[in-house]
This record gives structure tokens, C-alpha cells and sequence, in this order.
């Protein structure tokens, strides 16, 4: 047995902060091994990439999630007891919440409440002369999910509700200000979310039942009592806060129908296997997580080498999604390749790798994929606009990733305004 190779640069904190999305492939490359330690914050880190290295990653008897998120990332973006953070059974029990709610026949009336929004807001930013897509995205989504949540929302509370579901992920990778306003941002709606389950569990409040809404309210743990207020506001916000984030995606969707004109007009053909296979080729091609942690369970051996308990392992999601081995071009936008057999779940994995009804897959992918095809059916076939000239180059260093600009609209109009609000 051999130990795991040790990656030549003393300390990586810096070089990692600069480029989170490409800096374990990049190390991978120079030290020869899908698996090799550095130095995070003075601290051994084991980075993975591939395949092989996604299946090992998520065997649950190797390694555990409790522990493994930085105190920032759980203050922000899980939140204090959520489903990322649990282990076994626990977290089994945990995930059937979402997985009972989230699947792809359950996500199309989110995706028909999606399409509305966006014809109202179209009307909307007919009217100016130009729209940032990315900051618009934010208000029409959380009124989206909120309706189909069973979560309410005053039109007077969109946009401050909006702003925080958004400071969760936008965020809670920054550091000094922005990263103090996504403290605040989290308790704010922890408080929010909270007032409102016990709400329903006084029958103040009643949601449809089935929604998410009225599940999280009544969630038990695994003795049998209620989750405590906090805890099922927790993972109702870990159904809003994520479906508000797809903006990430939905953005980089309009800018590779921007930059792919060919794509485009297959899209706007209206194939549905077609506009399934561009939904998942922006979540691949496209940055979005670029790395997820754990901590190694106990001693093992694997392929020659010695994983020791206790040791944090971050597992390249984006690298892995860009992987030659794996995928032919992969620095190539190709919906095409989609249209093919699937990847299996552990080379194709935007959100997590595995199984989503056992593993820490994200269970929120049909989420994802739903809104993705209904804003680009919307982008390509309900409006006509222009891209004005403007900064459309991927900023890699921040998180999530995004165009600089933010992907500017301008000149925009109705293509079919007697649909709109039908």
C-alpha cells in the first residue's frame, strides 16, 4: 500500500480560491492521479476527480457528511440541521421527504407556474430599456416556487424574500460584507419559515396537502416526533432556496442560445428530446458547484492507496462533467451528445453523483431540468430581444460562476402576447 500522492505546492488555499471550479483537475493533471492531497488552510485535503473516484466517493461506509461542511457553508447555504449535514438512516429518512416531492411528474406544474411568471415579467421589461436576466430571474422564481410550495407570499415580501433566498447561494462563498449578509440572510428566513410551520401546525396556515409546505410541517425524525420548527424550516428552504438558484443555470441557458445560434433554433423547433438534451448539457458544460466535501470514515485502501479517518476529500464535480475520458470534447457546448445513450450517475454528476434516493445526489435535478426547458422555450419562441454589448466572459473565481455582465437583454418584445397570462 502507497500513500496518497502529495501535490508539490505547499498550500493551496489561495490558488483554489482563484479558480474553485478548475483547480483539482488542473493539480490532478500536474501530479498524475485522479486522487492526491494538499494543503487547505495549513490543513491535508484529498482531491478526487472521475468517475471511479464519484462511485467511491459516495459509498456511505467509507465516508460521512457530518463534519465535513466548513461552519460558513452550513450557516448559509444548509442551514443548521439539514439533509446535506446527516448520515445513514437518518439521512435516508430525511431524504424520502424530497425525494417523495421532487420527481419528474410533481415538477411540471412549478415549470407550468414558471412559464406564467415569465409572461407577466416579459410584459414588464417590455417596457425598459434594457433587463439584467440574472437579478430579474431571482423575484420570478421565488414567486414560482412559493405558489407551488404552498409557501405564501405577499407581493409586498417578493422582492426582500427573493433577496434572501438568492444571498443563501450567491453569497455564502464570499467573504467580509456579502458573506455577512448571507448570515443575515439565513436567519431572517429560518424566521420567517419558522413563524409560518407552526402556523400550519396550529392550523392558522394550511397549505394543499402533498405540497412542500404542508410535508416539511409535518416531517418527523426517525423517533417519531415532529422535526423541531427550525429544523423543517431548514429543509422547506431547502426546497426554495435551490429552485431559486436554477437562475444560475437558466442564465447560462440564455447564453449559450446567445453564443450557439445553431442551438438555438433546434430549440426553438420544440422537440422535446432535443430541448432535453440542451437542459442537460448546460448543466454540464456550465459551472455551477464545482466541488463537494466529506470526511473519510474510517482507514481504508483503495487502488493501492491509504484514505485514513478523519481526512476531508473534495470530489470535482466540474471536472469530472469535463473529463476526456468520459466525455468526447468535453470543452465543446454539444446537446447532441444527450440524445445518445445517458451517462451513468457517476460520470454525469452537476449535482452529486449516485443515486439521489440514497446518496447526497441532489434530489432537486428534475427541478433543474424542468425550469431550464420551459425558460428555454420562453427565451426562443415567446420573445424577441438583443444582447447588447456587454461582458459576457465566465467569472471562475467567484461562486456560483456567472457572466460578468449577467446577461443583459435589451429591445425586448412580446412574440405572442395573446398568450400571455392564458
Amino acid at each position: 500500500m502507497a500513500d496518497i500522492p502529495f501535490d508539490k505546492h505547499y498550500e493551496s488555499t489561495l490558488a483554489i480560491a482563484r479558480d474553485p471550479y478548475r483547480f483539482i483537475s488542473l493539480r490532478s493533471k500536474e501530479v498524475g492521479s485522479d486522487v492526491f492531497t494538499t494543503r487547505i488552510l495549513l490543513q491535508k485535503h484529498i482531491c478526487m476527480i472521475g468517475r471511479d473516484a464519484a462511485e467511491l466517493f459516495y459509498d456511505e461506509t467509507r465516508f460521512q457528511r457530518q463534519g465535513a461542511a466548513p461552519s460558513r457553508i452550513v450557516k448559509t447555504l444548509f442551514g443548521r440541521g439539514g439533509v446535506q449535514t446527516l448520515d445513514d438512516e437518518e439521512h435516508k429518512q430525511r431524504k424520502r421527504l424530497f425525494t417523495s416531492l421532487i420527481t419528474p411528474e410533481s415538477v411540471v406544474p412549478l415549470g407550468e407556474r414558471l412559464r406564467l411568471e415569465l409572461r407577466s415579467a416579459a410584459m414588464r421589461w417590455a417596457e425598459k430599456p434594457e433587463v439584467v436576466l440574472y437579478q430579474e430571474l431571482q423575484e420570478v422564481i421565488t414567486r414560482a416556487v412559493c405558489s407551488w410550495a404552498g409557501v405564501p407570499l405577499a407581493e409586498s415580501e417578493t422582492k426582500q424574500r427573493a433577496s434572501e433566498l438568492m444571498a443563501l447561494f450567491d453569497k455564502a462563498g464570499s467573504m467580509g460584507p456579502p458573506h455577512w449578509w448571507a448570515r443575515l440572510a439565513r436567519k431572517r428566513a429560518d424566521r420567517w419559515i419558522a413563524g409560518m410551520i407552526e402556523q400550519i401546525r396550529r392550523r392558522e396556515l394550511q397549505p394543499p396537502e402533498g405540497s412542500a409546505a404542508h410535508v416539511m410541517a409535518f416531517a418527523r425524525d426517525p423517533k417519531g416526533a415532529f422535526l423541531t420548527p427550525h429544523v423543517a424550516a431548514v429543509e422547506l428552504i431547502n426546497v426554495l432556496r435551490p429552485t431559486v438558484a436554477v437562475s444560475v443555470f437558466i442564465t447560462f441557458a440564455a447564453l449559450a442560445l446567445h453564443e450557439h445560434p445553431e442551438v438555438r433554433i433546434k430549440v426553438a423547433g420544440g422537440d422535446p428530446a432535443y430541448l432535453e438534451a440542451f437542459a442537460q448539457e448546460v448543466r454540464r458544460f456550465y459551472p455551477f458547484f464545482p466541488m463537494t466535501g466529506a470526511l473519510v470514515r474510517r482507514d481504508f485502501q483503495w487502488k493501492g492507496l491509504e484514505f485514513k479517518k478523519g481526512m476531508t476529500a473534495l470530489l470535482d464535480l466540474y471536472g469530472t462533467d469535463h473529463d476526456p475520458r468520459l466525455w468526447d470534447q468535453p470543452n465543446l457546448f454539444r446537446p447532441e451528445r444527450f440524445l445518445r445513450a445517458q451517462p451513468d450517475l457517476f460520470s454525469f454528476i452537476p449535482q452529486g453523483g449516485g443515486d439521489s434516493h440514497v446518496t447526497h445526489r441532489c434530489p432537486g435535478e428534475p427541478i433543474s431540468v424542468e425550469l431550464l426547458k420551459v425558460s428555454a422555450e420562453f427565451l426562443t419562441r415567446e420573445i424577441k430581444f438583443a444582447a447588447p454589448a456587454q461582458d459576457l466572459r465566465i467569472d471562475m473565481s467567484r461562486l456560483p460562476a456567472l457572466p460578468r455582465s449577467r446577461f443583459r437583454m435589451a429591445n425586448l418584445s412580446v412574440v405572442h402576447p395573446a398568450a400571455v397570462g392564458s
